[in-house]
């Protein structure tokens, strides 16, 4: 009876190690090709990513929609380049409002904002001591009356060599002084304008370059003739990683957002490179303030008396 349990027992294992070990034909097939399949398009994926990424282009802009269209100023245009490639490529023309990068440039109104951005961080630390300040002098020099000479009280007095000084500097002293709104807005305006009729204003469809390299960027802006110390804006303060990295090596190229643009860094720098983004946001802004009717109402609560 052990014997019969034990050959039944040796039959059914090896009977499951059979089915384990035997496939079907039919599925052997079915496998390989399927194997096949997954190579050949594993094949395809990697013939992809070693084939040279193609940008594609972007459509030539002939023309936009401007926010208050002008009457009596023709409407300005520029190319848009790319930063993908060291040679410059042109993707398109894009139109530029007049009211805003075509304007006539007032020099008095540049001089005055980059005259009030010199100033506003300014401070003298000039200082000179008063009487009462000076060491010494507590003693009256001599009596008030009986010696025929001057009456005096002390010989710190500001009329005694050695004294105090008399409206001399105190420090701290700043020159700080608000700058009125509509010079400011007009310098912005006659910045843009005079980077534009100078050829000193670019425009690209990003900031995105494929490297970190800081020597690809040397090359661009040496291919470009865009000058020693270029200035790159976007709308928005996070720049990408590329081109953050290969700026930070060199002190001439600066990164900015739109809300930091500046008459004084515009002037600084040779050339000024905008995104699309940047101009749209900069046109937005200057237009909102130069056609808004409450402009007198919204300045009154930011007006600061001049120091």
């Amino acid at each position: 009876m052990a014997t019969k349990i034990i050959n039944k027992t040796v039959t059914e294992l090896s009977l499951r190690i059979t089915r384990c070990f035997f496939v079907p034909s039919k599925a052997i097939q079915t496998n390989a090709a399927l194997f096949q399949e997954r190579s050949e398009t594993s094949i395809t994926n990697v013939e992809e990513q070693l084939l040279p990424t193609i940008r594609p282009p972007l459509p030539i802009i002939y023309s936009r929609k401007l926010a208050f269209p002008p009457k009596f100023k023709a409407v300005r245009q520029a190319w848009v380049s790319n930063m993908d490639t060291v040679e410059e490529e042109k993707l398109g023309l894009i139109d530029l409002h007049p009211e805003v990068f075509a304007e006539r440039p007032r020099v008095d109104i540049i001089h005055e904002n980059v005259r009030w951005q010199q100033l506003y961080r300014h401070v003298s630390y000039a200082n000179t001591k008063v009487r009462y300040e000076v060491r010494g002098g507590g003693r009256k020099p001599r009596p008030q009356k009986g010696s025929g000479r001057s009456r005096h009280g002390s010989i710190r007095s500001p009329i005694w060599r050695g004294g105090g000084i008399v409206h001399g500097p105190r420090s701290p002293t700043p020159y700080f002084y608000m700058l009125s709104f509509n010079a400011r807005l007009n310098g912005l305006r006659s910045t843009l304008s005079a980077k534009l009729a100078q050829d000193d204003l670019h425009i690209v469809d990003s900031l995105d370059i494929p490297t970190d390299d800081p020597s690809y960027l040397e090359k661009l802006v040496e291919e470009r003739g865009w000058g020693p110390a270029v200035l790159f804006v976007d709308d928005n303060d996070i720049m990408p990683l590329n081109i953050t990295a290969a700026s930070d090596v060199h002190g001439h190229y600066n990164l900015m957002p739109v809300y930091g643009l500046n008459v004084h860094s515009m002037l600084k720098h040779h050339t000024l490179v905008l995104t699309l983004a940047a101009v749209e946001r900069i046109e937005e802004r200057l237009l909102f303030h130069l056609n808004r009717n409450d402009a007198a109402e919204a300045g009154r609560k930011h007006r600061l008396d001049s120091l």
